[in-house]
């Protein structure tokens, strides 16, 4: 059998290439339409963010927002920037529904009332001061001296109460504390030596209570008596002990080389106590410091007046009880 020949197909020239660029222009065409749908996505998204921003703001009182969109390799981004004109920036959360809540900032809680316990304002009254500055001198004045006798009485509770302590041995000064109290009892009187101790924190030196009334006599003693010889006051003090007054005395004997100590109590209403000036000269300005500061008088004294204080000063500044005139001073 002769072989059938197949018609050959005509090839026109230029027909492949027109084809294949019918395809590229559909293709450009298809392209640009989806580019013009995604714009105009981008600008419905845009004005949805904008128009949800504002609605924030305007809710949030007062915040203003700017937008901003730049383009980075053909993407556009859109930054939202919230202010706030109280200088607090309002945070805006996105919730389940995708919608944005602004957050309202809470407003700083009222101070409290001060504390029982803690200083009240300057300036400010409090019922104790008005009633203090309500009460009479004399009440004041009651007040405290019975202030002072429960502390007093608290003191010599606390003295009694203590455990004894085991037994001490004697003082070294001793035998010169018994040899003292026999001379005055002797030259003074039976009564003159009221109390006498050791005092153990002063070097073990004797101590002597002599009674105001024969202290004159007392002091003559101290000075001439052969055994004594105290012919140098060292230093007069007053002390102010609350329930009353009193004057130390320090004195020493050159001539034996031995220290004692006298103090002579007084009333704190009227507190008196005879003159030593004529006996040891060192009692002059001492007796003058005493009275002016403690107001202790001391009779027989040359020239009793004040010496550190001006003549026309009230009261005695170094008694607890001295309330000065003007509290600046």
């Amino acid at each position: 059998m002769s072989e059938e020949k197949k018609p050959e197909e005509t090839v026109v020239p230029g027909s492949e290439g027109e084809g294949k660029a019918e395809d590229n222009a559909g293709t450009e065409v298809e392209g640009r339409e989806a580019s013009k749908e995604a714009a105009l996505s981008e600008a419905r998204a845009e004005d949805s963010a904008e128009s949800e921003v504002e609605a924030a703001a305007e809710s949030n009182g007062g915040n203003k927002a700017e937008v901003t969109s730049a383009e980075r390799n053909g993407e556009n981004n859109i930054e939202v920037r919230a202010e706030n004109n109280s200088e607090s920036k309002a945070e805006v959360p996105a919730d389940s529904n995708g919608e944005r809540k602004a957050e309202a900032t809470e407003p700083p809680p009222p101070e409290a009332a001060p504390e029982s316990g803690k200083p009240a304002p300057a300036g400010a009254t409090t019922p104790a001061s008005a009633d203090a500055g309500s009460e009479d001198p004399a009440a004041k004045a009651q007040a405290a001296a019975e202030a002072r006798a429960a502390r007093a009485a608290a003191r010599g509770a606390k003295t009694e109460s203590a455990d004894p302590a085991a037994p001490k041995e004697p003082s070294p000064n001793q035998p010169l504390l018994d040899r003292l109290v026999e001379i005055l009892k002797a030259e003074a009187g039976e009564d003159a030596v009221v109390e006498a101790f050791i005092n153990e924190r002063d070097a073990h030196r004797p101590y002597v209570v002599i009674h105001s009334s024969r202290w004159p006599q007392a002091a003559l003693t101290l000075r001439n008596h052969e055994e004594l010889r105290c012919d140098y006051l060292r230093n007069l003090s007053g002390v102010d002990q609350e329930t009353h007054l009193e004057v130390a005395y320090h004195l020493l004997s050159l001539t034996h080389k031995r220290e004692y100590c006298v103090k002579v109590k007084t009333d704190r209403e009227h507190p008196s106590i005879p003159s030593v000036a004529p006996v040891w000269p060192t009692a002059d300005w001492n007796e003058r410091e005493a009275f002016d500061l403690f107001g202790i008088d001391f009779p027989g004294h040359p020239n009793l007046v004040r010496i550190m204080m001006p003549d026309d000063w009230v009261g005695h500044p170094l008694r607890k009880d001295y309330e000065p005139l003007d509290p600046e001073v």
